[in-house]
Parts: C-alpha cells; structure tokens; sequence
C-alpha cells in the first residue's frame, strides 16, 4: 500500500490584469495585459515554473456593464484574448502547464467547440482543459440573436446533450485509425473511424470530426456552477471543479455532497478534483498584506463596485437602495443562482452593508480572500486541503504580475517543504498531472458498421 502522502493541487486562474476590480490601476499592474501575448507568455512560463497544474482563463461573451451608462464601464479593464487562441500561442511556450479555458454551451454548438479543444490537445501534447459554463449574463444573449438569457434548468439539460456530443465527436476515430501507408495508399483504417450521427432534442450532429482523437481522449472537463443543477451536471461530467466556497464548513459540506453522488454515475471520488478558489495576499508579515490589500481597496470606483456587486446578484440594479443600507431582499435570479445565495448569506452573517458588501468582494468576488505571511497562506491552504474541503486551488491573484510572482517564489516552495506539493510534474499529460484516467473511446467495443464519407 502507498504511504506517499497526498498531493494538493494548483491552477493558476489569470484575468489579463489580476482578480481585484481595481487591479489594473495599482501601480505595478499590466494595464494593458488584456491584448499582450508577452504578458501572458510571463505569467503562463511562471505558473509553469511554480509546478501549477494548469493555467485557466475565464471568458465570457460580452462586455459586461458595471451599471448604468457608461461612466462606469469606462472605468473597468474590459478587453482581453479569445482563450482558444490564446492557449494555442501559450502551447508553444510551454511544455508541462496545463491550459484550460471558459467555454460556454449556450452560445456555441458541439462540432465547433469539440474540433477547436481537439486541435489544442494536439497543439500542446495533451495539456487542453475545457471549463464548461453555460453563459451568465443577459449580455451574451443579446449577441446571440437572443432577447434574453436561456432559463437556468434548460440551460444545463442543454448542456448535458452537448457534452454527449462533443464527446462522441471527440470518438469518432480510434487511437490507432490512421496507418499513413503510402505504399499502401491507405491514409487510415476504415474500421477505426465512426459516425456518432447523433439526433436528440436540442442537437443533430452526424460527424465525424474532422480532427483525430484528443491525446488525452478527451480533453480534461471541468465544471464550475455550485447550483443544484451545476452539481448534477459535474456529478456526471466534470473532472474538476472550480467553485466559491467561503468557510471550512461550507467546503466541507460541498466536498462531500458532490463526492457523494459520484457512485449513481459508477464513479470513483478522485477522479473528480474539487478546487475552490482563493485569493490570497501575501506580506512578509501580516501587517504588510493588509496594508496591500488596503491599497487595492481604496482604488475601487463605487460606481465600479456598485456594478460589480449588481451583477453578481443576478443583474438587480442596486443603485436606488442606499449604499450604507443592508442588501435587500432579492428575488430568485436565472443568473448566477449559486453566487447569488453565497453573496446573500455572506451579508446576512457578517451584517454588511450594501458599500460593505462590494468591498468584500472587490477581490475574490465571493471567492475566498486570505491574507498573510507565505506560512500563513500555506497553513491556511493546507487546514482546507487535509480536513476534507478541498482537493487543491484556482490561485486568483489580486494583481499581475506581481501577485502570481509571489505565489510562485514565496507560498509554493512552503507547500513543497510540507510535502502537500509536487517538486516536478509527474507527467506530460494535464490528466498524468492531475492523477485522471485516459477515457475509452466508447465506440471502440461496438461492432463497426460500414461508413461511408
């Protein structure tokens, strides 16, 4: 039996200029991070060098508003990337670092999404993640050819038959199908190749993809909705999991209530990574990180916060209720379901006012904010780690580059002297590194049937 002990695991999570609302305005920031490849190409070869798991970028399909007009807005860092794109160009500055990515159900369609994270499988050597949302403002709904946003339970129905179909696309061609025989003249082997032809009530996709099979199988899928319907989907289909979580019990109790519906699915707990997200602020003492964070806190626009806050509770305008008032009662949201009742109890808890609430969240946007030393940081990552609330973090800088550099060269090598991290990848694969199995192509134990194309 194995006496290794356990293994924490870290994503990198990297908006273009740091987590905090008012990152891109303190003065060490990138300002103009969201459109540099070279600021990017940094970040991702530090992640790497710290031993992260993977790097993340979050997406979504709008620019979204921080209240009304545009006085607001135009105080908000709002431009960045296209992810794929971006992972694509990453993949040739790095070898181990897993690169994983926002992609939404709602506003895509199963053959695209499925032949663009194939080609970044095979682009990277096998290192592509895809983080499956399904959209969470209005916004992308009015980009979409949309009056509104979908309904929330549609939404994940929806989403389940896509990851059906991606996946199937994702097999339509065995390891082994292609010979590249020239004397033969066979390209690949006729056999090894299958049409999913998948009909079903929100998608008709006959296939075959037009890219061979991912490297890893599938590229690895992560899940990052905490409602009753996100965790249903991630119980199914997700590989990890990224969610906000604000007090060891919370944790605790989300760790073993998603774990616990695994074996209705004939599922094994640890392949299923749960990775809350933390944003952490670190000072040679404590005194220091809190003056750091003091910094950031009084670069925050109320007009930018105000916004912030309203679109985290389901797009409610909050700008008629008085800012030194509680939060009211607010209605049942088709958005952010999971944020909206974590950002709830949070202001009930701890009494916050509507002012005190959006400072709160200004960083970590409901996610959890600690603040320390590096042993502090450490010591509170591995209380969460080893007493059941989490199998590893999405690491949320407050601003970059600076926040990650100090990860990287001050907590990671405290984790590794406590032997909850690794000192070298275990693999080359993101799922080697994460310690998840290679899928079976699920059409390769059906008898073939002739095909023609």
């Amino acid at each position: 039996m194995s006496t290794k002990k356990a293994q924490l695991r870290l994503g990198a999570f990297l908006p273009a200029t740091g987590h905090h609302v008012a990152a891109w305005r303190h003065p060490n920031a990138r300002a103009d991070g969201g459109l540099s490849f070279q600021h990017y190409r940094e970040l991702a070869q530090t992640a790497e060098r710290g031993k992260f798991d993977m790097v993340f970028l979050a997406d979504g399909l709008a620019v979204r508003d921080r209240g009304k007009g545009n006085d607001a807005l135009s105080r908000t860092a709002v431009v960045h990337f296209e992810p794929l794109t971006l992972l694509s160009a990453l993949s040739t500055v790095t070898q181990r670092i897993g690169l994983t990515a926002t992609v939404s159900t709602t506003y895509n369609e199963p053959f695209h999404l499925a032949r663009k994270f194939a080609s970044l499988d095979h682009l990277s050597g096998g290192r592509a993640g895809w983080n499956l949302v399904t959209s969470a403002t209005e916004a992308e709904a009015l980009n979409f050819s949309r009056e509104k946003h979908m309904e929330h339970t549609l939404r994940y129905e929806r989403a389940k038959e896509f990851v059906d179909v991606v996946k199937a696309l994702w097999d339509s061609w065995e390891d082994d199908a292609f010979l590249w025989d020239k004397e033969s003249g066979v390209y690949f082997h006729p056999d090894k190749l299958h049409v999913p032809n998948h009909k079903g009530e929100h998608f008709s996709v006959r296939g075959p993809l037009n890219v061979a099979r991912p490297l890893q199988g599938y590229p690895v899928i992560i899940q990052a909705g905490s409602s009753e319907d996100g965790q249903h989907l991630a119980a199914q289909t997700a590989e990890v999991i990224f969610t906000a979580q604000q007090t060891l019990e919370e944790a605790q109790a989300f760790y073993a209530g998603v774990k616990g519906r695994l074996a209705q699915f004939g599922r094994s707990p640890e392949h299923l990574k749960i990775m809350p997200g933390v944003f952490p602020v670190i000072g040679k003492t404590e005194q220091e990180a809190r003056d750091k964070y003091e910094q950031l806190q009084e670069l925050i626009d109320p007009q930018v916060g105000l916004g912030l806050l309203s679109g985290l509770v389901g797009g409610v305008d909050l700008s008629g209720y008085p800012l030194d008032g509680p939060l009211p009662n607010l209605p049942e949201t088709n958005l952010h379901k999971s944020r909206l009742k974590l950002l709830t109890d949070l202001a009930r808890r701890e009494s916050l006012t509507i002012r005190d609430l959006y400072l709160a969240i200004a960083g970590a946007r409901g996610h959890r904010t600690i603040l320390g030393t590096p042993e502090q940081i450490a010591d509170q990552l591995e209380d969460w780690f080893v007493n059941g609330g989490a199998d590893g973090f999405n690491i949320m800088p407050p601003y970059l580059p600076d926040g990650l550099n100090e990860f990287v060269d001050l907590v990671v090598p405290e984790l590794q002297r406590r032997g909850l991290f690794r000192t070298e990848y275990e693999g080359h694969t993101l799922r080697e590194n994460l310690g998840l199995p290679r899928p079976a192509n699920k059409f390769s134990t059906i008898a073939p049937e002739p095909v023609a194309v």
